[in-house]
């Protein structure tokens, strides 16, 4: 008989249509808010020149954020703390400001305010910018080229916490497999084994990422892991919580794990083993719940808007995911290992594969809404671009879902759908389609029960060679003992093989868990990514924040960070316009790299406006100087006021953008 593979319904595509047309609903409707904190502003600002020195720095964040005695640090242009390391919480209402004071009598130059926290959300953010007293100057400080949980330090983290999900997936999901689709399969070795893997992996990631938190959100040092002190600071912060709350949970789950796999597997009578069941599936969910909701409390669900929503529907969703991938790992690992794995509970699976997508679908929509909330951010913000790339990937997952689906419904129909056409042209009536099925399976059994016995009498020749050869020769009878494991690997093999059904199942299977393996990844990497709003909210806070205060009769320096999005389009312009008043001034353009080296690029453009008096937009076009080095000579500045500084540069012959700033002249 040739079996085909099925092909995909067209409830899929009406099922992706929904999710598409739902997910264009609530982008659309979508109202400001922010997770993920980010810096919005500052006082001085970035470039700023002022005439005396300032009383104290402060910075303002989008979301609340944890600040230490040493999250705000301000270097004169020496490297020396010109702070008093005193943090002032300045905040607000919804206004999240902390600052830190000056000492008196600082002389004029360069400064430099290098910060470092951690969001309300778990992820450690970190910054730097420079301000000038007087004018600017010369700096022996270098801008950090670290940022905050990066490094190896960062990425061992990274890792511990896709460990962690995978861990909780394989946990949770192989106990529901097990109660809810496969009782038979609490007594199948490898069955345990997958399960209590996954309690172990889960365990030690979660004990990795207690002792690597402090380095991650402080030093960055491997060898602070074992701080003794920084780990009694992260144990009293809200994530240090969470983790030790895990570790307690995880206990309980050890407790379940333990009943699941011993007593619940040797119990015999139906109604006793039905009450166990119930009692385990009951704890199991409020354990798994739990842990789940350490997730919840203390990442991106917990702050935002509607925390009091998202922090539950964060906890279906990852229980969603678990169920689906986590039962999907054990159905998987059951086919191979354990080929007698029965056809109903492949059937009840795919009803409990079905509901968690749709659970997923639901709780993925609003998270998606809650975390991106514009079509802009959907596709200009890194978070937008990863959500874009899960959503592919959820797709290509519920299509291969399918597929599974449509084998497990041959698998549990025993006779073909050809055969019956062929019985009805022939004018046979299938009146007793259950006889039929009788029939062909004792005609499967009788052929199976052919291939047992002849290995079974081929291991029987083979252990009564072995007996006589063994006392004499043992060499003989360590062949022998390899013939008959071979027997034995050959007989499964068929076995295996003479299911085409069974066969294609597994082969979907294994290439769902493939895509699980890959979406997961890209799970990990979003839940740790800054969300579309936050992005989007900030660079609207930049853009529109006012410049600085020029002093009378000296340049005006500000620094513009750009990315054309192009190979090499990262970098920084320096700009400088002498004297920074009416009239005539001198321009200068310096483009640098991330890393402070000249940056030879295409073109530069500048063009000056004053919102308030209608004026402008007035081009410049500075001439190249030297590679990184564009100046102007002449530029007019007809009358004071806060004129808008747009800067174009072009990278290549198809990678540009426009930055801009605010400053006061005159």
């Amino acid at each position: 008989m040739t079996t085909t593979a099925p092909r995909l319904g067209t409830a899929l595509a009406r099922l992706l249509i929904l999710a598409a047309a739902l997910l264009g609903t609530l982008l659309a409707g979508a109202a400001p808010a922010s997770a993920h904190a980010a810096l919005t502003g500052s006082d001085p600002k970035d470039g700023a020149v002022v005439a005396t020195a300032p009383k104290e720095v402060n910075l303002t964040f989008s979301e609340q954020v944890a600040m230490s005695a040493d999250s705000i640090r301000v270097l004169d242009p020496a490297g020396r703390r010109a702070d008093t390391g005193e943090i002032l919480n300045l905040c607000s209402g919804s206004i999240v400001r902390y600052g830190v004071a000056l000492r008196a009598g600082l002389p004029d130059g360069t400064y430099t305010v290098a910060w470092q926290t951690v969001s309300a959300d778990s992820h450690p953010i970190s910054g730097a910018f420079t301000f000038s007293i007087g004018a600017p100057s010369t700096t022996s400080v270098a801008l950090p080229d670290r940022t905050a949980g990066g490094g190896l330090v960062g990425t061992l983290y990274g890792i511990a916490r896709y460990v962690s999900y995978a861990g909780f997936a394989v946990l949770v999901g192989g106990g529901a497999f097990v109660l809810a689709c496969w009782p038979r399969g609490a007594s199948v070795r490898p069955v345990q084994q997958t399960v209590v893997r996954g309690w172990l992996t889960l365990t030690g990631a979660t004990l990795v990422m207690l002792l690597l938190r402090n380095p991650y959100t402080g030093s960055g040092e491997l060898s602070d892991a074992f701080d003794l002190a920084g780990l009694k600071a992260v144990l009293e912060t809200k994530t240090g919580a969470a983790l030790t709350s895990r570790l307690l949970l995880l206990g309980a789950a050890a407790l379940f794990v333990a009943v699941l796999f011993g007593a619940y597997a040797r119990r015999t009578d139906p109604k006793e083993k039905k009450d166990l069941a119930f009692g385990l599936g009951v704890g199991g969910t409020v354990v798994a719940a739990g842990i789940a909701g350490t997730w919840a409390l203390a990442e991106h669900a917990s702050t935002g808007i509607q925390p009091g929503i998202a922090m539950p529907v964060d906890i279906l969703h990852l229980l969603a995911v678990a169920a689906w991938l986590g039962g999907l790992t054990v159905l998987l690992v059951s086919l191979y290992k354990a080929p007698s794995v029965d056809r109903s509970a492949i059937e009840r699976f795919s009803k409990v594969a079905f509901g968690s997508v749709a659970v997923l679908a639901a709780t993925g929509l609003y998270q998606s809404w809650r975390q991106v909330g514009s079509w802009s951010a959907l596709t200009g913000t890194r978070y937008g671009q990863l959500l874009l790339v899960k959503i592919g990937l959820m797709c290509v997952l519920i299509g291969i879902a399918w597929i599974s689906r449509r084998w497990t419904q041959r698998l549990a129909d025993p006779k073909p759908a050809g055969e019956a056409a062929e019985a009805a042209e022939a004018g046979t009536e299938e009146t007793e389609p259950a006889e039929e099925t009788e029939e062909a399976d004792k005609a499967d059994k009788a052929e199976d029960d052919e291939d047992d016995d002849g290995a079974a009498a081929e291991a029987a020749d083979a252990t009564e060679a072995g007996g006589s050869a063994e006392a004499a020769d043992p060499e003989r009878a360590a062949q022998l003992a390899r013939q008959r494991a071979a027997v034995a690997t050959a007989r499964r093999k068929r076995e295996r093989d003479a299911d085409p059904e069974r066969a294609g199942l597994r082969r979907s299977v294994l290439t769902e868990a493939a895509v699980a393996v890959v979406l997961l990844a890209v799970t990990t990497v979003l839940t740790s990514t800054e969300p579309g709003r936050t992005e989007e909210e900030a660079g609207r806070g930049g853009t529109a924040a006012s410049g600085p205060a020029a002093v009378p009769d000296r340049p005006v320096d500000i620094r513009l960070p750009f990315d054309t999005g192009g190979v090499d389009g990262k970098g920084i312009v320096r700009l400088s316009l002498d004297p920074g008043r009416t009239g005539a001034n001198a321009l200068h353009l310096f483009v640098e790299r991330p890393n402070g080296k000249p940056l030879d690029v295409p073109e530069i453009k500048v063009a000056l406006t004053l919102d308030a008096k209608d004026v402008g937009p007035l081009p410049v076009a500075p001439d190249r100087i030297q590679t990184g080095h564009w100046s102007a000579s002449g530029v007019q500045i007809p009358m004071p006021g806060e004129w808008r500084i747009q800067v174009t540069v072009r990278t290549s012959e198809i990678d540009q953008t426009t930055i801009e700033k605010n400053v006061k002249i005159g």
